[in-house]
C-alpha cells in the first residue's frame, strides 16, 4: 500500500564485493528454477541448485534455502544490493553454500528444470559448456558490504518515512473507518488471538508459546504462511488470512474461503479482524515492525501498519513480550515442592510399617524425582 518512491536507490557495483580466491572451488547439481523464491523453496530437494532472480536476497528466503540443503545458490539479480542492510546473502555465506550472483535474468531462460549444473569459481555450467558468469560472493566480502550498504540506510530511511507519510495523508480514513466482514465461522468476542506470521523468529516465538496456547487456548489465525507455521507445531489454525500466494494447500484445507476487501497488509487486515470481533488480547508472532523487515519484503513503507497499531492501541502484544511475562500457572519449582511434601508424608506412613516397604517405596520416589528432573 506504499507508493514509490522516486529517486533512485544507492547500489553496490559488483565489484564491491570480494571474489572467491579458488577458481576450482564449487558445487554441482540439480538446477531447481523459480523467479519466486519462495515457490522454489516449496519443492528444493538437498543437493539442488536454487536458480533464482531474488534481489537483496531477505533473510526468510535465506533460511529457506539453507533449511532445504541446497548444493549452491545461483541469482540472477544482487543478492545484497547496497539500498540497505539485509542479512540473508550472510547466512547463506556462514552456512557454506557457495552463491553465484548477478549472473543475469536470462540465465532463467536458458536453463531447463531438472537440468545438471555446476557452479565452477564464478562461472555456471551445464555440460561442456559456460552458460553464466557472476560474482561468487565470500563471507568477507559480504560483510564488508553489508557495513557499507549501513552507511547509506540514513537516505533510505528518508524515502521510507516519505512513503509512509504519503499514505498516511491519502489513505488513512481507510484504517480507521470500521471493516464490512462477512460471517467468518469463529467467535473472537472475550477471547485471546494468536496472529502469526512467518517472519523473523517466528519458530523460537512459537515455541515460547507453547504453554501459552495449551493453557489459554487463544483463538489461531494463520496469515498466509503463518497457518502453515502453526500447522508444523502441531497446531491447526483456525482462520487464515491472505492473499493465498504462500500458503500450502494442505493449509487451505482446514476451512471454507471468505472474500474480504480491507486495506495494508495481510498482517493488518488479521489484526483489524481480531479488533472488529471483539478479541480481548491479539498476541502477534512474526510480525515486521522494522524498516529492515519491510524492505525485505519489498515494502516502500509501513503506513498501514502503523495506522493499524494505533487502532488496535493496549489489545496487541508482542509474542517476545508474552514469552517472557507468562508464566505456566504450575511451574516445577511449585511441583517439587509438592512432591518433597508427598515425601515426608510417605517416609512418616513407612517409618509404622516394615523397614522393606519402607527401603522399596522410598527407592521409587528418587527414580521418579530423577526422571522428572533430568526431562
Amino acid at each position: 500500500m506504499s507508493i514509490p518512491a522516486n529517486r533512485p536507490a544507492t547500489r553496490l557495483t559488483p565489484a564491491a564485493s570480494a571474489r572467491a580466491t579458488a577458481p576450482g572451488d564449487g558445487a554441482a547439481g540439480i538446477a531447481r528454477i523459480d523467479r519466486r523464491t519462495k515457490e522454489l523453496i516449496k519443492r528444493l530437494q538437498p543437493g539442488d541448485v536454487a536458480v533464482i532472480d531474488h534481489e537483496d536476497l531477505d533473510r526468510i528466503a535465506a533460511e529457506g534455502l539453507i533449511e532445504a540443503r541446497v548444493a549452491a545458490i545461483v541469482n540472477a539479480a544482487q543478492s545484497l544490493s547496497g539500498r540497505y542492510p539485509n542479512v540473508g546473502p550472510l547466512l547463506v555465506a556462514a552456512a557454506g553454500i557457495p552463491l553465484l550472483d548477478g549472473v543475469g535474468s536470462e540465465v532463467l531462460d536458458r536453463l531447463r528444470e531438472g537440468q545438471p549444473v555446476r557452479v565452477v569459481g564464478e562461472e555456471l555450467w551445464v555440460g561442456p559448456a559456460m552458460v553464466a558468469t557472476g560474482v561468487r560472493h565470500t563471507l568477507q566480502g559480504l560483510e564488508d558490504a553489508y557495513e557499507r550498504s549501513r552507511l547509506s540506510l540514513g537516505e533510505e530511511l528518508g524515502r521510507f518515512a516519505e512513503n509512509t507519510l504519503e499514505y498516511m495523508r491519502r489513505e488513512r480514513h481507510a484504517v480507521f473507518e470500521s471493516l464490512h466482514l462477512p460471517e467468518i465461522g469463529v467467535d473472537l468476542s472475550g477471547r485471546d488471538v494468536l496472529v502469526v506470521v512467518r517472519g523473523n523468529d517466528y519458530k523460537d516465538d512459537l515455541r515460547a508459546l507453547r504453554s501459552y496456547v495449551r493453557e489459554m487456548r487463544p483463538v489461531l489465525v494463520g496469515v498466509d504462511g503463518g497457518a502453515d507455521a502453526l500447522l508444523e507445531f502441531g497446531l491447526r489454525p483456525d482462520l487464515i488470512i491472505g492473499d493465498f500466494d504462500s500458503v500450502s494447500t494442505a493449509a487451505l484445507r482446514c476451512g471454507r474461503y471468505r472474500v474480504l476487501e480491507a486495506p495494508g497488509t495481510s498482517e493488518d487486515v488479521a489484526m483489524l479482524v481480531a479488533y472488529e470481533k471483539r478479541a480481548a488480547l491479539i498476541v502477534a508472532v512474526g510480525t515486521h515492525t522494522s524498516m529492515v523487515e519491510f524492505l525485505d519484503k519489498g515494502r516502500a513503507g509501513m503506513a498501514s501498519t502503523f495506522l493499524t497499531r494505533l487502532k488496535v492501541g493496549p489489545l496487541l502484544v508482542d509474542a517476545k513480550g508474552v514469552s517472557r511475562l507468562y508464566q505456566a500457572r504450575i511451574r516445577k519449582r511449585d511441583l517439587l515442592l509438592f512432591l518433597l511434601a508427598a515425601m515426608l508424608c510417605f517416609v512418616v506412613v513407612a517409618l509404622m510399617l516394615t523397614p522393606r516397604v519402607f527401603v522399596d517405596g522410598l527407592w521409587l520416589i528418587v527414580r521418579d524425582l530423577s526422571n522428572w528432573a533430568l526431562r
